[in-house]
């Protein structure tokens, strides 16, 4: 464009006229949809794939060439991991490998609702806590009563109080993360509320609820939606927990604690009863955290980079 102006503009005689250069910055390419997302934070996009693959691991348990979880076979006890038990038998001659499979569906349903349920609440309460300051003292002191127990022990004294079961374990666990996400959501509302948009939209006469969902709530979701993931992982580790202590589900439901808790006194001789529900939550934990980081990168402006 430069050259062609250039060219046609008459040049007075004795004027010199500067060459055209090179662009010596290259444009930048940015990718975009969810396929560009994915490729400029392989992070994510490695969680997510191990993520997905478990999920469907759970989803389709009985189609992949496993047994009754539950059947007991004595005459099949202790077997190594063979062509015929990949992963075993345990103590009672049940299928280890139908066992971890199927209690992938327990971990992943512990984790996922307990994420959800723990993170609308603690939005609402940290929402409130963070703008309405009469009621910030309050909500507060419950806050920092419930965070002043750790959270196994609190989920061990829910469980107390109830009988085993997969619902009162999201329950237990999830009253016991709330308080962690309602003190992020407070934090970020705090420095949120003294921005110019917030006291314009409170000049111009802006209800108080108009103003949490207008302009506080859509710039809380990002870092919201990082705590969530690691909220999931706490979560699958402590209903573990629970169920290798024998409080969490009750041991006719096969879930990874449940299998390592039944294995842990035969672990010197038969180490892969608990080997193989341990490495699956492993990889569990680590692909939710993996999408936490990678998230909390893609999310976070000042770490944010376009490839």
């Amino acid at each position: 464009m430069t050259a062609s102006i250039t060219s046609s503009v008459p040049v007075p005689p004795g004027l010199a006229v500067a060459q055209v250069l090179p662009d010596l910055m290259l444009p930048v390419k940015v990718r975009r949809g969810v396929l560009g997302f994915l490729r400029n934070n392989p992070t994510v996009a490695i969680g997510g794939a191990l993520l997905l693959l478990l999920v469907l691991i759970g989803v389709f348990a009985p189609y992949l060439w496993t047994v009754d979880p539950t059947a007991l076979a004595p005459a099949k006890r202790m077997r190594p991991p063979s062509e015929q038990y990949w992963f075993g038998t345990d103590a009672l001659g049940r299928d280890v490998f139908s066992r971890v499979i199927f209690g992938t569906r327990v971990s992943l349903t512990v984790g996922l609702s307990v994420a959800l349920l723990a993170t609308f609440a603690g939005l609402a309460i940290g929402l409130v806590s963070g703008f309405v300051r009469w009621a910030d003292s309050i909500i507060m002191r419950i806050m920092d009563g419930l965070m002043s127990i750790p959270p196994i022990l609190l989920a061990i004294a829910l469980m107390a109080l109830t009988r085993g079961s997969v619902r009162n374990v999201i329950m237990s666990i999830t009253i016991a993360e709330i308080p962690r996400v309602s003190r992020l959501v407070r934090g970020v509302v705090l420095s949120l509320r003294e921005q110019p948009y917030v006291d314009a939209a409170i000049a111009c006469g802006t209800r108080t609820p108009m103003i949490i969902l207008r302009h506080i709530l859509p710039n809380t979701l990002a870092p919201l939606l990082v705590q969530a993931t690691y909220v999931c992982a706490s979560a699958m580790i402590v209903e573990a927990i629970l169920s290798f202590i024998g409080a969490g589900t009750p041991p006719t439901i096969p879930s990874w604690g449940n299998i390592m808790a039944e294995g842990r006194a035969l672990w010197q001789v038969k180490p892969f009863i608990v080997f193989f529900p341990a490495a699956f939550l492993s990889i569990t934990v680590l692909a939710v955290n993996l999408v936490g980081d990678g998230l909390r990168d893609a999310l976070d402006p000042r770490m944010a980079k376009n490839l």
